[in-house]
């Protein structure tokens, strides 16, 4: 099969995170003043119980299905029964989670006043099911679900100034959002007959399957307890108020996160590959360029957003939720830490098969991040949560090291990396420098905000060069080839 360009599935990933980042983008700022802070408290934690029911259906499916799949890409008879198996497996898992979900349903009153929202969003379990996308990552094929994801926001857009007019329209919220992120995914199923043949079997050994995927699935356990625990939690000891306000900075924070991981998303699949067939000199040389490009993305984004915080919420929320600035701000510390762990995880262990050491590293995490939310969530609210994220990233960060320090040593303990890292931190002191002289040089809100960003990126960018960093120069070179091929 013939090998995709990273750039250009970079380019693609980033394009369809950019549109599912746009929609509430887009959206928020009307949602929130509309539905107000009760309404968007209670769609955030009717989708934060979902969540935990989304994750038994997947179970470690995806990253287990991608791991072994690009193995075995270029063998359609072999991927073929492969992904039927895997996909066998997701239906039985599917089918649990929504007994699960019925039982709890039942079970706990205070989900009653929030069923009809859990049970809309409880539909994503089974489209995303059914739409198999981890065939596309095995393939390195985002072509086709950034033109659907094109497609179903711009539908989906439409919808929302329709139908979302007042408070009470929350629920109408959650349908649009749902047919949003899962509505294309019946023709992801049709379309992956592309690829292989995908269908329900039932004579195979499930157990050569089962035990990673239910390693990887206790990791993603862990991963969504300490994920999701902060709003849950606040949703249990405080109000929907500060649900709201903490969802806010919460989802602006995973905005950015996103945006700064495409790169990283893309690369899992290639760096799998390379792994899995041994090449493994070609595996380091592409993972050390994935984390000096991804480091020297991380750092400016989080002072940028730590300088820009109050502007950001009030531009996407308004006032009403002003007070999301100080969690925004903390939250912004975890990015370097939250990234660099990503890579250990996705690129590293996964990939050399030693999920039981995600698993323990997660799992670490998720009890500290509850231990800390339940001890400081009374006295510090929505500030406590987003400063139990940033411990628990950071303990992630480190117990993953711990574990994968033989395989990537090389990488992280090097002159090149080290530079890199001073380079972006002298860069960062050019972006302080830039907002606070945009903040004193205009009245508008938004004329400040859109020039800090601007002004920031260019003068970090030159201080790299000036400081003759070498992913930048590279960058700047094949971008001034590329230019010039086309002019040619």
């Amino acid at each position: 099969m013939k090998k995709k360009s990273l750039g250009i599935n970079a380019f693609l990933n980033s394009l369809r995170n950019i549109l599912n980042i746009l929609f509430p983008i887009i959206t928020f700022p009307y949602v929130s003043r509309v539905l107000q802070v009760k309404g968007i408290g209670i769609y955030n934690f009717s989708n934060s119980i979902v969540s935990y029911f989304s994750l038994i259906a997947a179970l470690g499916i995806s990253t287990y299905a991608v791991r072994e799949g690009a193995k075995i890409r270029d063998n359609i008879h072999e991927i073929s029964q492969f992904a039927s198996e895997i996909f066998t497996i997701n239906i039985f898992s599917t089918l649990i989670s929504y007994i699960l979900l019925f039982l709890c349903l039942f079970a706990f009153s205070k989900l009653h006043n929030y069923a009809a929202c859990i049970l809309i969003f409880s539909l994503q379990i089974f489209f995303t099911t059914i739409g198999t996308e981890w065939i596309y990552q095995i393939y390195e094929d985002y072509g086709y679900i950034t033109l659907r994801s094109i497609i179903f926001q711009i539908l989906s857009l439409v919808l929302l100034f329709i139908f979302v007019r007042g408070p009470q329209d929350y629920l109408k919220y959650a349908v649009i959002t749902i047919f949003s992120a899962v509505g294309a995914n019946i023709f992801n199923f049709i379309h992956a007959r592309q690829f292989c043949r995908i269908r329900v079997v039932w004579h195979f050994n499930w157990r050569v399957h089962l035990t990673p995927i239910l390693i990887i699935f206790g990791a993603n356990i862990a991963n969504m307890i300490y994920v999701n625990s902060d709003i849950t939690l606040l949703g249990l000891m405080k109000s929907n108020y500060i649900v709201g306000l903490y969802s806010v900075s919460s989802k602006i924070y995973q905005i950015v996160k996103t945006l700064i991981a495409a790169l990283l998303i893309v690369t899992i699949p290639r760096l799998a590959m390379l792994f899995g067939k041994n090449k493994m000199a070609e595996y380091k040389s592409l993972l050390s360029k994935l984390t000096n490009i991804l480091v020297l993305l991380a750092l400016p984004a989080s002072v940028g957003l730590i300088m820009l915080s109050k502007e950001v919420v009030l531009l996407i929320s308004g006032k009403e939720y002003l007070r999301a600035t100080n969690s925004l701000s903390i939250l912004s510390l975890a990015y370097i830490f939250s990234i660099l762990a990503w890579i250990l995880t996705d690129c590293v262990l996964i990939p050399s098969k030693r999920e039981k050491y995600v698993l323990r590293s997660m799992g670490i995490s998720a009890i500290l991040n509850i231990v800390l939310n339940i001890l400081l969530i009374p006295v510090m609210s929505e500030n406590a949560a987003a400063l139990s994220t940033v411990l628990a990233e950071i303990c992630m960060f480190i117990v993953n090291y711990h574990y994968a320090k033989d395989l990537i040593k090389a990488v992280f303990i090097s002159k090149f990396f080290l530079k890199n890292i001073i380079d972006s931190l002298v860069g960062c002191i050019g972006i302080v420098g830039i907002c606070l002289l945009c903040r004193w040089s205009w009245n508008s809100m938004i004329l400040m905000t859109a020039f800090s960003i601007i002004l920031s990126v260019i003068v970090y960018g030159a201080i790299l060069v000036l400081l003759s960093n070498k992913i930048i120069i590279k960058m700047l070179n094949d971008i001034r080839k590329i230019i010039k091929n086309r002019l040619l």
